[in-house]
């Protein structure tokens, strides 16, 4: 599988939730619409019910839409084996305490995309070192939100003009993030916003996935 780097579309990054039938459905939903990045998080299952999810949502999204990245949420093990069997799967996204970033390289290969999660100038001074290996940054948590405790504080909007004005590399809000927030958020310089509620709770994912490619504008 070979990832498309210069194309990658940022602006609209659907983070999934749950492990039924409806994850695999909003991710296809929100790729028809025109979700950038689709990244497919379940911290709670195992690692065979994980790949198999991962790869049902790959196949469901390039169906829906080819150009959409499919991403994995911290298992970079996960990503490689997904891969392996030719799922349309482009890479990983890392936390801080998951495999090292160039360790991660190493396994998925140049043409994969990695991000990796920082929030606070000083993570994202830190990741310096790593840009060329790296394809963007996740910062957050825009506001605190229920799906995952970060441990650092909420940044709002004016909070990422510090963070873009540390790096080359684009960076994605997260966050309990809306869409009524992207357009504060895009003239803070990041290049997309990650969703996980706003879409995947939504009556109808493909709608909101619409009105945040309205908030950000063309790339």
């Amino acid at each position: 599988m070979t990832a498309r780097r210069d194309d990658l579309d940022l602006r609209c990054y659907l983070v999934t939730s749950g492990t039924s039938r409806r994850t695999v459905e909003v991710a296809a939903a929100a790729a028809a619409a025109g979700a950038g990045v689709v990244q497919v998080r379940a911290k709670d299952a195992s690692t065979a019910a994980l790949l198999e999810l991962v790869l049902a949502v790959a196949d469901a999204v390039e169906r829906a839409r080819p150009a959409t990245t499919v991403l994995v949420d911290d298992r970079a093990d996960v990503a490689a084996a997904a891969r392996a069997r030719g799922a349309a799967v482009h890479g990983v996204h890392l936390g801080q305490d998951d495999l090292p970033v160039a360790d991660a390289r190493a396994l998925l290969g140049e043409d994969a995309l990695i991000g990796l999660t920082t929030g606070t100038a000083e993570l994202v001074r830190a990741a310096a070192p790593l840009t060329p290996l790296l394809d963007y940054l996740g910062a957050g948590p825009f506001r605190l939100t229920p799906t995952k405790d970060s441990g650092r504080p909420p940044l709002g909007a004016e909070g990422y003009r510090e963070l873009t004005a540390a790096t080359t590399l684009p960076i994605v809000a997260i966050g309990d993030v809306t869409p009524a927030d992207v357009p504060g958020l895009a003239a803070a310089g990041v290049a997309g916003v990650a969703l996980v509620r706003a879409v995947m709770d939504a009556a109808d994912p493909a709608g909101v996935v619409r009105e945040v490619l309205d908030g950000v504008g063309e790339r």
